[in-house]
This record gives structure tokens, C-alpha cells and sequence, in this order.
């Protein structure tokens, strides 16, 4: 009987439940920075709003049976193009290999899909570079005036025309 109590808890236990956690921290941070971040869920419902540099913890699960949370991150900035970041829980290792070696199926259709701590949201760490906006600036050149310009601010297409004046 001492033998058998240890075998059931073991074969009860989900690896992910014991060492996950039903949120996870996401760094947000943008090239420029103050740049608006929106977060929506998978049912449109937003989450968060705020500026970069930050963090945010997220809900992995809905709650619901293998019920895996996904986010849509909003990033955006006056003068600057609107960036869109999926962020989608997957199953992570401890779920996978934990429950081969120790919960079993138990851990696998029972205990671990319930709870949400069988996922990890991707990509951890969410950076942006947002790409200037050439429709937004002002800077408009004129025949015989010199415009100056910040590199970043100067659009794509014509970076390879510039002509260095030393």
C-alpha cells in the first residue's frame, strides 16, 4: 500500500500544471519609443493599452477546455507606420515531454488542458521598429533651399540618392 500511494499521485501530476503558470510577461518595446500599443484577444476584447517600453502579463488560456489564448499587438506612433504582432500560446516542453515521462495521459487530456499552464505565448518578447511614414512629414524641399532631415526620417527610396556634403 505505501508503494501504491506514491505510483497514483505520480501518475495523477501533469508536469505542466506543476511548473507552469496560467500567465506569462511579455517585454513590449518599439524603435522609436511612446509609441501606442493596443492589445486585443481572439475575441476582439482589448487588454491593454499603454506606450512602450513596457511589459504586460497575459492570460495563456481561456479557461476553457485546450483553450489557448491569442493576442493581436497594435503598435503605433504619429509620422510612423502601424505595426501588427500576433501573439499565439503553443504547447511548451514541460506539456510535451513532462507528461511522456511523468503524468501521462491523465496530465495530458485531463489536468494540463484545463488550466492553461501548457502554454507558452510566442514570440516572449515582443520589439518593433517602425518604419517612418513619408506621407507624414512636412519636410518638403523647394528649388534652391536645403531641407534637413533626420536619417530615419528620410523615406526608403531615397536613401541611395542622397550625396554626402562634407
Amino acid at each position: 500500500m505505501k508503494r501504491l500511494i506514491p505510483a497514483v499521485a505520480l501518475a495523477l501530476s501533469a508536469c505542466a500544471t506543476i511548473v507552469g503558470s496560467p500567465t506569462q510577461t511579455i517585454p513590449i518595446a518599439s524603435t522609436p519609443s511612446e509609441a501606442k500599443i493596443m492589445i486585443t484577444d481572439e475575441a476582439g476584447a482589448q487588454v491593454f493599452a499603454g506606450l512602450t517600453p513596457t511589459s504586460v502579463t497575459l492570460n495563456k488560456s481561456t479557461g476553457h477546455y485546450w483553450g489557448s489564448k491569442s493576442f493581436t499587438v497594435t503598435i503605433s506612433k504619429d509620422g510612423y507606420a502601424t505595426q501588427t504582432i500576433p501573439v499565439k500560446a503553443t504547447a511548451n516542453g514541460w506539456y510535451i515531454a513532462g507528461n511522456i515521462v511523468f503524468g501521462g495521459l491523465i496530465g495530458w487530456f485531463v489536468v494540463d488542458p484545463f488550466n492553461g499552464h501548457m502554454y507558452t505565448l510566442n514570440p516572449e518578447t515582443v520589439t518593433s521598429t517602425l518604419a517612418p511614414n513619408a506621407a507624414a512629414h512636412n519636410n518638403v524641399g523647394r528649388e534652391g533651399q536645403i531641407t534637413v532631415m533626420l536619417m530615419q526620417d528620410v523615406p526608403l527610396a531615397l536613401r541611395d540618392k542622397l550625396v554626402r556634403i562634407d
